[in-house]
Order: structure tokens, then sequence, then C-alpha cells
């Protein structure tokens, strides 16, 4: 209770600060270019709810400048033996595999603490997150920082999860979201105009290409780093072991990926330390989103049947299970 209350109150202290968007856009000394990100928040708001048939809600009519890059510091969790979440539990969303915090210091904490207890730990400032619908979401600063297909992305995978959000399925959640954002960003930009989309088809397909690479690398290595588990778990030099193995997840991602790469998203993986928490993080959002692809499919381009259907998996017990079972059924 007191992480929730804590958490309330940061909550709170935001809204409190947040400026209804339309003043905004009337106050002469706010910069023209924030301006610009507010209005273009505002349009993949309405396309969302208009054209997508998201839910309608009061979310990003308010604005709120805050203190720092991120709005929120989340922290997740693996053991070192196994490519399996810690996670936590909340009321309404169930168990979840990370836990945020307004504030890096107790995110840090709670790192070194799962740390001392021999947990892999990863630790993530984040600029944009959805309250699902407890709050009145308001565009933030940190999202403002955004190129401008990202923000519409974000607005409408967020919008997604306000949408629909089934408790205790964090991964099938994440990964609609990812997958309907991409699809409405693309979509947004369609319905734009020929000549608006003309101008952005190409960052577009850009950005589909390097995640459709990168999520299809990312998952066969996951894999095949899950069953080496299954068969060293108890090695006594595990961990120096798996070492090797993150090593050779770098290299394959030099060899097979990295010169295929049109743009920087996932550029510097092979920079990037790497842990199971860390692993686990990109398998949350982007892990095998080829049966969503499927159902987009299936049925025929129609974003809001998409939806529809999975709006249909809420009292499933395992959304990704029931999901994969009528998207093979479908393509047999």
């Amino acid at each position: 209770m007191g992480y929730l209350l804590n958490n309330a109150y940061h909550q709170g202290r935001i809204l409190k600060r947040a400026v209804a968007i339309d003043d905004v856009l009337q106050n002469e000394s706010v910069n023209a270019d924030v301006k610009k990100k507010l209005i273009l928040a505002q349009e993949a708001k309405k396309f969302a709810e208009d054209f997508l048939k998201l839910k309608k809600t009061k979310n990003y009519s308010t604005y709120v400048q805050l203190d720092g890059p991120y709005v929120t510091y989340v922290v997740s969790a693996a053991p070192k033996n196994e490519l399996t979440y810690y996670t936590w539990w909340f009321p309404i969303v169930g168990s979840v595999p990370y836990k945020g915090y307004f504030k890096p210091e107790p995110a840090n904490d709670l790192a070194r603490e799962l740390q001392a207890e021999n947990f892999d730990t990863y630790v993530r400032g984040v600029s944009a997150f959805s309250t699902l619908g407890w709050f009145r979401d308001p565009v933030l600063s940190s999202m403002v920082n955004y190129q401008d297909i990202d923000l519409v992305n974000t607005i409408i995978h967020e919008t997604v999860h306000a949408t629909l959000y089934i408790s205790g399925n964090a991964n099938f959640n994440e990964r609609l979201a990812t997958y309907l954002g991409d699809l409405g960003t693309r979509l947004f930009y369609q319905q734009k105009g020929e000549e608006l989309y003309r101008q952005v088809a190409q960052t577009i397909q850009d950005d589909e290409f390097d995640q459709k690479l990168f999520t299809e690398f990312i998952s066969e290595e996951i894999k095949k780093l899950e069953e080496w588990y299954k068969d060293h778990k108890n090695d006594s030099d595990l961990l120096a072991s798996r070492e090797v193995q993150f090593s050779g997840i770098k290299q394959n991602f030099v060899k097979a990926v990295k010169a295929s790469l049109k743009t920087k998203r996932y550029a510097n993986f092979d920079k990037t330390e790497i842990n199971n928490a860390r692993l686990l993080g990109f398998k949350l959002y982007l892990n095998d989103l080829s049966d969503f692809q499927k159902l987009y499919e299936h049925f025929k381009s129609d974003f809001s049947k998409i939806l529809e259907y999975c709006k249909s998996l809420e009292g499933e017990k395992d959304p990704e299970v029931s999901l994969k079972k009528f998207v093979s059924q479908k393509t047999l």
C-alpha cells in the first residue's frame, strides 16, 4: 500500500501541473515546435478514436512540463539461470514483469536489492505510459521530444492499452500495443493524404523493416537461449558460460543483422549490456509479432476486426495461446 500511495501522490502532482492544450496553443511564450507536436498529438488521438475505433477518453487534452527527461523509471528482473520474469502483483493489472517509480533513486535502490538476491536487473527511464483510464493522461514534455512518427505511434500504442488490457498478461498486452501502434501509425499518415504520406513513407517503411528484422532475430536468439538454460541450468560455471552465450548473440547480430539495418533504432545492440532481464524486455515488446500479422491478413487489413477479436480474448486464461491456435487454424 505504501508503494501505491506514494505513486498516487506523484501522479497527483503531475496532474496538478497539467494545462489544457488549447491554452498552451494560445500562449505566445510557448515554442512553436512544441505547439506543432501538441497539435499532432491531438490529431493522432482523434484518429485513434474516430478511425481506429479505440476507446474515447479525455487523455491527451492537457500538457505537462516535466522537470526531467522521463516521467517514470521502471525496474525489471530475472533469475540468472533462466529466462523467467520476476513479477509483481497489483490491483487491476494483476501480475506484471516490471515495477515503476516516479523518481530514479527508489528504482535504483530496488535494483540493488534484487541484485543482492542474485537476480539480473534492468532499469530504464520511461517517457510515456498509460494509466488505463484511471487518470486523464496528459501529453508530457518527454513525449514532445519524440520524432513526429514516434509521437503518433506512442499516442496510438497507449490508447490501445486504455482500450484493452488483459489482467496478468503483460506479454500479450505489450505485443498487441506494439503491433497496433505500428499499424495505426502507417494508417494515420495514409489518411493524412498522399503527399504527406509520400514524405514519411520511406521512414515508416525503414522502421517497419528494421523492427521485423530485429524481432525475428531476437525472438530466435531468445528461444535458443531458453533451451540452453534448460540444459545448463545447474552448471557450476553457468555465470561464466552464459557470458559466452551473450557474446554469441551480439556476434550473430553483427553478422546477420547490423549491416542490413536502415535506421539507428537497433544499431547499437551489439554495444548493449546483456543480461536476462534486458533480454526479457525485448521479449515483452517484440517477441514473435507474426501472429498479429497473420491476424491482420486474416481480417483483410481491417483494424476494427483485429481489435474486436483481441477483445474476445479477455476471458481466456492465456490469450497468446488462443491467438496462436486461431491464426494457425485460419492459415491451414
